[in-house]
């Protein structure tokens, strides 16, 4: 066991819990500024930032020891705050890359792709943060640890790192000056086969998104 998961396994609770809730909170708080759309150029790279910063937060819930809820069962948090205005902010800001071709589980065989939307992303995950956000509000903290990482394993944080990982290849695309392949009209319940990839001729050249995406192409 490394250094870094003998830390995360013995840290004082209340100190874990803290830093853990201030970088979800930090999130979701850059993350809504984004939506807003007041400097739509710059909502790649902060979105490439902010995402990377809460991995960080899901990686130190991943290599905790398990963390037990207080109560049996989740006290009732009343009606989930609604993220369709956010979703719909974010389908407008990335409209030309917002969809992107993701395997589900890398260790399932021979599993087709399918077409997945970065602002469906972006709504799932503050949707599971603002949870556990709730319960931490309400002074139990334990409950919030707990769904943290449990919605972790199950939920954000696969969704959160295959959102990671298209906004790296989408800066990576720009910044070498590579084609991306004109996904946006494909149905997001549409299965990504061969064929259907192969049927994607047209291109969406990186030099043509790049300004109104806040990045730039290397010469």
């Amino acid at each position: 066991m490394s250094d870094a998961t003998l830390h995360a396994a013995h840290q004082d609770p209340d100190d874990f819990a803290v830093q853990i809730a201030d970088q979800i909170e930090s999130f979701i708080v850059a993350v809504t500024e984004v939506a807003k759309g007041d400097e739509p150029d710059s909502a790649v790279p902060f979105l490439l930032l902010e995402f990377s910063q809460l991995m960080l937060a899901g990686g130190r819930l991943g290599a905790h020891e398990d963390i037990l809820p207080d109560e049996r069962y989740e006290p009732d948090l009343g009606p989930e705050p609604d993220v369709d205005e956010l979703r719909e902010r974010f389908a407008v800001i990335l409209e030309p890359i917002d969809v992107y071709s993701e395997v589900f589980d890398p260790y399932e065989p021979r599993k087709a792709p399918v077409a997945a939307r970065i602002s469906d992303d972006i709504a799932g995950v503050i949707t599971d943060l603002r949870h556990g956000m709730a319960h931490y509000r309400a002074g139990r903290t334990t409950e919030a640890l707990w769904w943290w990482q449990f919605s972790y394993f199950s939920n954000w944080g696969s969704t959160a790192s295959a959102t990671l990982r298209a906004l790296q290849s989408l800066v990576a695309h720009v910044r070498l000056d590579q084609p991306l392949p004109a996904l946006d009209g494909l149905d997001t319940d549409q299965d990504l086969g061969e064929d259907a990839l192969a049927e994607e001729a047209g291109k969406v050249m990186a030099e043509e998104i790049a300004g109104p995406l806040g990045l730039r192409t290397v010469r």
